[in-house]
């Protein structure tokens, strides 16, 4: 256990988080913080009233460059990027042959090339995969001199427009080259909480002195992993790796919505045969939000049955929502048990205990749209 400690990786704000008084964890080979002195119930709740300044450095920034970017990348994706405008981002997934999740992605049009952020735990597969499949005409950087931090809740855009007045133009999933306090940063309005804010790429020899600006913002707090993870459950966002992965496709995720009408028709990405036929006749199975009674939590893994007592699916991702002040979840159930209202229960503990399927997200998103 002592040499995987000492092979953690480490962000550019890892010595700030020690400082801060960071708890810190292993994750995705590195050595990241779970919470602070604050917790990670007042941090989810700092960041829904006020700003929270999370460090996602250890993901991965890529920059894929050349002519045919666009046609190349969309054949490894199911979203539409050549109706993606200069300055603005859009959400997708790598596919595979079988039709499944490699990882879920976030591509901005930069102009002169498209700027990819790619989870942590999958980017040196995702990069692999690049390589391996992206015509000779595309050029793939990996971009390892910059760090990564993103500042979300409603007083974001105040905070930062104190540094960089021209954020407060940028729109939800948008995107712009600007500086903040004097320090050269790619900007985009989005995040992984629910809540309004903002992406900064940041390089890493001024990222500390950035994040402590932020900081010294009477409303801004350090946040975890831990909040990060009750953030984005609570918007109803997916987690690579426990609600998609190489298992579940982009539909049975709920996901259709990343793949428009242009490739629904043209399909001429990985695993489009199976993905398409299963927009036109529907899956099996379906991601959906689960509604715990009471106060007892259900992890992920924990079996959903029917009230006849027969399982038909699985939590995926679950714990306490601090905003609903309840216990909240997801999972995968068969799809004639998908419809909001249906009644279930989940075996925790051994004990058989009563939830409901319900609409996604538990908590509504409050992105800035203009």
């Amino acid at each position: 256990m002592a040499d995987d400690q000492t092979e953690l990786l480490k962000t550019a704000l890892h010595d700030l988080h020690v400082e801060l008084g960071g708890k810190m964890v292993p994750f995705a080979g590195y050595d990241m913080p779970v919470q602070f002195p604050l917790g990670v119930k007042g941090e989810h709740l700092h960041t829904r009233a006020k700003a929270g300044l999370f460090d996602v450095s250890h993901m991965g920034q890529v920059r894929l460059t050349g002519e045919h970017r666009v046609a190349e990348l969309e054949k490894l994706v199911p979203g539409d990027i050549a109706i993606l405008k200069p300055g603005r981002t859009r959400y997708s997934a790598f596919t595979n042959d079988d039709g499944t999740i490699l990882d879920d992605l976030m591509i901005t049009n930069a102009g002169d090339s498209l700027f990819l952020v790619i989870n942590a735990a999958c980017k040196d597969d995702d990069i692999v995969h690049m390589r391996a499949n992206l015509g000779d005409g595309v050029s793939l950087e990996e971009i390892d001199d910059r760090a990564l931090m993103a500042l979300q809740g409603p007083e974001a855009a105040n905070v930062l427009a104190r540094f960089a007045p021209a954020v407060t133009e940028l729109k939800f999933m948008s995107f712009a080259e600007l500086d903040i306090a004097g320090i050269a940063c790619f900007v985009t309005r989005s995040g992984y909480t629910g809540e309004d804010g903002y992406e900064i790429s940041v390089p890493n020899d001024r990222a500390e002195e950035l994040a402590r600006k932020l900081l010294g913002e009477d409303e801004v707090e350090a946040i975890g992993l831990g909040a990060r993870d009750s953030l984005r459950l609570e918007a109803g966002l997916c987690l690579y790796g426990n609600d998609i992965d190489t298992t579940t496709t982009p539909v049975e995720g709920d996901l259709n919505w990343i793949i428009n009408k242009r490739r629904r028709a043209e399909g001429g990405f990985k695993g489009a045969d199976v993905i398409l036929d299963q927009l036109e006749h529907g899956a099996d199975r379906k991601r959906v939000g689960i509604k715990p009674e009471g106060k007892a939590p259900a992890r992920e893994h924990t079996p959903i049955l029917n009230t006849d007592g027969e399982e038909i699916g699985e939590i995926t991702s679950g714990g306490f929502g601090p905003t609903v002040d309840a216990p909240i979840a997801m999972g995968y159930v068969a799809i004639e048990f998908a419809a909001p209202g249906t009644k279930v229960d989940l075996m925790v503990r051994g004990k058989a205990r009563p939830a409901e399927v319900v609409e996604l997200p538990f908590a509504p998103h409050r992105y800035f749209r203009g």
